[in-house]
């Protein structure tokens, strides 16, 4: 009765079946790991905002690496700005996907050190991409600054190309290595993302807080993958069933040999 299934055709589709089964098991065992590092991505950042803002220098120095445990993490500094040797990031956008910069300016702390501050975004609005923008100025004097910590970008880390020759006091990439031998001071690893105090006139644009990513969507496909992998056994049984009583009617509905007529006399 199952004999058709050693035809080609329905080796061929076996197989077909028996691949997919498996494929889309470990495709729902990957969204399902996806799913566990979002979650603990967005506990992670949930944490690290709601923590108890703490001095920057309790969590880094100078050539110190950031970790994801003080990733995001609120600190405060005392110190000035020094927006002679302000520096922007280039091809940034804001929430609206605008394109601009980021505003890195040094922040020297009452000890000396410096720290790198991301005061927030401005559009690219100038003429030309050669030239410096116009960049409202920060508070003058002594002041306390507070902000999310975030480790130094990298290419690997972050996609973006570190491209040589560019206008000067432009960069790609926010780095304390790289912005510690161009000042020639001991630069805080790391930068801040400035909270406070809010810019007097709105600009530069504050970067926003880090939103949750969407877990719940990587345990819906997983549960998708495994649902079609329950699926596809169930599929071929109900194609070899039709098959067979496709067979199995046609076997027993063909028209028997008609009796040759007597001839005519």
């Amino acid at each position: 009765m199952y004999r058709f299934l050693l035809s080609r055709q329905w080796v061929i589709l076996t197989l077909i079946a028996l691949l997919l089964i498996p494929t889309m098991i470990r495709l729902g065992f990957w969204q399902m790991h996806r799913y566990e590092e979002r979650t603990a991505r967005n506990d992670l950042v949930a944490d690290a905002l709601g923590a108890e803002p703490v001095p920057v220098e309790r969590l880094t120095a100078p050539g110190k690496k950031i970790t994801t445990d003080e990733r995001y993490r609120t600190v405060t500094a005392k110190g000035r700005f020094d927006t002679d040797d302000e520096v922007v990031v280039r091809r940034r956008t804001n929430a609206d996907d605008a394109v601009g910069y980021h505003v890195l300016t040094p922040f020297v702390l009452d000890d000396g050190k410096v720290l790198l501050v991301n005061r927030g975004w401005i559009p690219a609005d100038s003429p030309s991409q050669t030239d410096f923008p116009e960049i409202p100025a920060p508070p003058r004097g002594e002041i306390t600054v507070t902000g999310r910590m975030m480790p130094d970008e990298t290419t690997a880390a972050s996609g973006i190309k570190d491209l040589e020759g560019l206008p000067d006091r432009q960069v790609m990439l926010i780095n304390s290595e790289q912005q510690a031998e161009r000042l020639g001071a001991p630069v805080l690893g790391g930068y801040v993302v400035l909270t406070a105090p809010e810019p007097a006139n709105g600009t530069p644009q504050l970067i926003g807080r880090p939103g949750n990513e969407d877990a719940a969507l990587n345990f819906a496909y997983a549960i998708q993958w495994w649902l079609f992998s329950a699926a596809v056994p169930v599929g071929w049984w109900f194609l070899v069933r039709r098959e067979a009583r496709e067979r199995t009617a046609a076997e027993n509905g063909a028209p028997e040999p008609a009796e040759a007529e007597p001839a005519a006399v």
